[in-house]
């Protein structure tokens, strides 16, 4: 009898590797470990009273819809709303251009599946968002890291990759990316665009954390450019604004892109949970989404600052930071002799976590790099927790 273990997978899922963010995540479950490793909204922020009026509205008024099979782009109302959302923030949308996913990591690999073909060549920011590196992994693809400073991607090197590789596709996050909090300023997006339509390849631009803004302006999105207008995907979410466990996201795509986006889904889950589109549609229909991300945005400025502040005595002397405008993360480069994925032991012994850079990198990496996120708790525990690494670095002579 031929033993289970022995039947093959097939290659793509056999060479897939777990995320070390979510791995990590599973060994600082402990209540007494203060992490500051996962991209975690904080939870006492949530309008839990809001969510749940809405689920007990649209289970009473229409509990045949809410709980039937809907379509598969997604629940009118919810689409209209994001629309209009859009509209306002300067990118004229109409709710017939989106897509409803399972949260914007499916509309990403929707993406993977209508546009790459194994051995495809896919550009990526260098460091690069972690699950977006399984995701074209996962696809068979061949990625290329465009190097970035501290103003983000570099245009120059944009343009002189892509003439190089001819690429498919180039996936960024523009505004507090994930991992560096890095934003990318309209001139360059402007060069993007333009690199793009000189290059021919499609523009993925995620933008989960635009909303979640501190300091400064905000910048127009690469889609909203003539330029890339015809070419870019955005895709977003409510998982930073409203509430992750919802799993609710979205993708805004030209015509012939869309539909096919659309087959995929149906092949992959049919359609986006029809309750929780309803309830978030009636939410946002109910209550003043704007005034909650203002409430957000003041905590989460509080807590960024806390951990700016705390910094210089944490970690070893010439380490470097920066100071992210929004988003959830600051990027930490510790001095040359250091690796920050063979020092997380240490910290972990002392009850605190970060995320190594490590895993964040496409090609080359830089083992001193960490990602520090700040959002999931309060001032004087962010303070606790900084007061905690900074003994552990020292207990290892960093």
């Amino acid at each position: 009898m031929v033993r289970i273990e022995s039947l093959p997978l097939a290659a793509r899922a056999a060479a897939a590797n777990s995320s070390p963010v979510r791995d990590l995540l599973a060994l600082t479950a402990r209540p007494d470990v203060i992490s500051f490793s996962g991209g975690m909204p904080a939870p006492e922020l949530f309008d839990h009273t809001g969510i749940a009026e809405a689920f007990r509205t649209v289970l009473a008024d229409e509990p045949g819809r809410a709980l039937q099979y809907s379509t598969t782009e997604g629940d009118p109302a919810l689409r209209a709303v994001l629309a209009a959302r859009l509209t306002a923030r300067g990118l004229p949308t109409e709710p017939d251009e989106l897509i409803v996913s399972t949260g914007s990591q499916q509309a990403l690999t929707l993406l993977c599946g209508v546009l790459l073909e194994p051995d495809d060549v896919v550009l990526v920011e260098d460091p690069c968002y972690l699950a977006a590196l399984q995701a074209f992994r996962f696809a068979g693809v061949r990625v290329v890291a465009v190097p970035c400073d501290d103003g983000g991607l570099i245009p120059e090197e944009l343009a002189r990759i892509a003439a190089a590789h001819r690429p498919k596709l180039l996936y960024l996050v523009p505004s507090f990316q994930n991992p560096t909090g890095r934003t990318l300023s309209l001139p360059r997006r402007r060069a993007v665009a333009e690199i793009a339509a000189e290059h021919g390849f499609w523009i993925a631009e995620d933008d989960p954390y635009g909303e979640l803004r501190y300091d400064g302006t905000a910048e127009p999105w690469i889609a909203a450019l003539d330029a890339a207008a015809d070419r870019t995907v955005l895709m977003g979410s409510l998982s930073k604004i409203m509430a992750p466990g919802l799993r609710l996201g979205w993708m805004r795509a030209a015509g012939k892109l869309r539909r096919s986006c659309v087959i995929v889904k149906q092949s992959m889950d049919l359609h986006t949970s029809t309750v929780d589109q309803a309830a978030a549609a009636r939410y946002l229909r109910d209550n003043d989404l704007d005034a909650h991300i203002d409430r957000v945005r003041a905590a989460y400025r509080e807590r960024r600052d806390a951990l700016l502040s705390g910094l210089p005595e944490a970690l070893p002397a010439g380490s470097r930071w920066n100071r992210p405008d929004g988003g959830m993360f600051v990027w930490v480069r510790l001095p040359d002799d250091h690796d920050a994925g063979r020092l997380l032991h240490r910290a972990l012994e002392h009850d605190v976590a970060y995320v190594p850079g490590t895993p964040f990198y496409a090609e080359a990496v830089d083992p001193a790099t960490l990602r520090l996120s700040f959002t999931t708790y309060a001032p004087a525990v962010i303070t606790e927790g900084l007061a905690r690494l900074g003994k552990a670095f020292a207990a290892t002579g960093a």
